[in-house]
Parts: structure tokens; C-alpha cells; sequence
């Protein structure tokens, strides 16, 4: 997704640097005593590792431009932290630190609040499937990666589906350069129906056809949700009388439908 955009944040990414190992052992060196100026080569000379690692999170709809500036973040600390006499390649270290920052920052901006714990175990659940995936050769279930992390499954299912971006009724999923099929275009509405859509005119017709008592009968017991007693008070007739009443409205509505 990244790849194919040539220029993001205002950097053109089709001439973007890289610096050998020995290149980079020998600005962490400088950058640790202090030279800035190395500092901002190993920065620079490592954008197109931020780039790659952005990959992992192409399918978020947030801003390209954004996610990639909290990378070099993420960057940045992996530099401004790493030590040069533990024996671990920078990018090794300088990985982990840009995915950790960008999940914080994909966390923190989320539309929908989610608990931290349930966060860290999503992405518990993530890392551990991305490992079992590639030692069985397939994608790994959720009660496998459960059983890996030692949690309920339905823990799992719960965390995964917590973290997953809401989606727009009005995003296209597909469109032939005139017009677009949206999300909304492929919901059924159960109750909106043709077949409801026709009945409700039929009642209506029906309801049309009663006299003034009848309709006002028919409209207080079942549109709103009044008693035959009660409303035998409000009109001044007996209950015996409204039932009655009520029973021949029926009678005419469903013949009429």
C-alpha cells in the first residue's frame, strides 16, 4: 500500500537511502558520543526500514502520512536507546520500538475505547498468531493461539474483534468507474421489507375504510398500548361495548387486506 505512494510526509520514498552495517555501527558510535549529525544520517539512512515496517499495518484507514511520522518516532527512541556493545544488529532493536509506538498511537486514536488489558492481549494474540502461522504453514486459529498464550479462546476471539476498525456503511467495496457498490448496499433490513412495505399499505387501506369510533378505537388499543377498560373511560361506553367494536374492526381490516 506504502510502496506504491512515491512521496509521503513531503520525503520522496523512491530516493530514500540505505546504509551498510558497517555504515550504521559506525554513526551509532558517533550518535552515542553525542554527534548529531550522525544522529540525523542514521535517522535518515533508516526511513526505508520505517517504511517496511508501516506494511504490517496497510489495512488500517488512517492517514499513510501520520503512521509513518509516529514510526520515525518509534525510529528515533530505537537510536537515541540503543546500546552498542550488547551484540544485537540495530534493526533487530529498532523494529520492535517502531511497531510499539505505532500500536500505542493506533490505540490511543482509537474511535472506540477499548481497555488496556483487552489491547495488550489482542496484540499478544496478533504476535502469537503471526509466529504459529508460519510454523503450520497456515493461519492459526484462535483456540490455537489460546492454547498458546494460555487463555480462554473466547478471551481471544473477544480481544481480536475489540481492536477491529469500524467500518462506514458508505465505503465502497467495489466500483467499475461509474458507479459504487457501498457496505450499506449489501445489509439486508429485515424489517423494511417489500412484503412489509405492501402489508403496511393494505392496513392502512383497510384502517381507512372504519368509521370514526372504530378507527379511534383500533388506534388507542394497539397503537397506543391502551386497556378496553381504559378505554371505555376516555370515549364514555361500556368495556363490553368497546370489545365488541374492536372485534368487528378486525374483522373489516383483515377482510380488507
Amino acid at each position: 500500500m506504502y510502496y506504491n505512494k512515491v512521496e509521503i510526509c513531503g520525503i520522496n520514498t523512491s530516493k530514500l537511502t540505505t546504509l551498510s552495517a558497517e555504515e550504521t555501527e559506525e554513526l551509532l558510535k558517533k550518535a552515542s558520543d553525542g554527534d548529531k549529525k550522525s544522529r540525523e544520517k542514521l535517522i535518515n539512512g533508516n526511513l526505508r526500514l520505517v517504511l517496511s515496517v508501516i506494511q504490517r499495518f496497510s489495512s488500517r484507514k488512517d492517514c499513510a502520512d501520520d503512521i509513518f511520522q509516529v514510526g520515525c518516532i518509534g525510529l528515533i527512541k530505537a537510536i537515541d536507546n540503543f546500546d552498542i556493545n550488547v551484540g544485537v544488529k540495530f534493526s533487530t532493536y529498532a523494529v520492535p520500538m517502531i511497531i510499539g509506538e505505532i500500536r500505542r498511537y493506533l490505540r490511543d486514536n482509537n474511535m472506540l475505547r477499548v481497555s488496556r488489558g483487552m489491547r495488550d492481549l489482542a496484540y499478544q494474540a496478533l504476535s502469537v498468531k503471526e509466529v504459529l502461522s508460519k510454523r503450520l504453514g497456515r493461519e492459526a486459529t484462535n483456540e490455537e493461539i489460546a492454547n498458546e498464550i494460555k487463555v480462554p479462546k473466547e478471551n481471544v476471539t473477544a480481544a481480536l474483534e475489540a481492536i477491529i476498525e469500524p467500518v462506514s456503511l458508505y465505503d465502497p467495496v467495489y466500483s467499475d468507474g461509474t458507479d459504487s457498490v457501498f457496505v450499506m448496499d449489501g445489509i439486508k433490513d429485515e424489517e423494511n421489507t417489500d412484503e412489509h412495505w405492501i402489508e403496511n399499505i393494505a392496513l392502512q387501506t383497510a384502517m381507512s375504510k372504519l368509521g370514526s369510533r372504530e378507527s379511534a378505537i383500533i388506534n388507542m388499543r394497539f397503537f397506543r398500548g391502551k386497556t378496553q377498560m381504559e378505554i371505555a373511560e376516555e370515549i364514555g361506553i361500556s368495556q363490553a361495548q368497546v370489545s365488541r367494536i374492536e372485534k368487528n374492526a378486525l374483522e373489516r381490516i383483515k377482510k380488507g387486506m
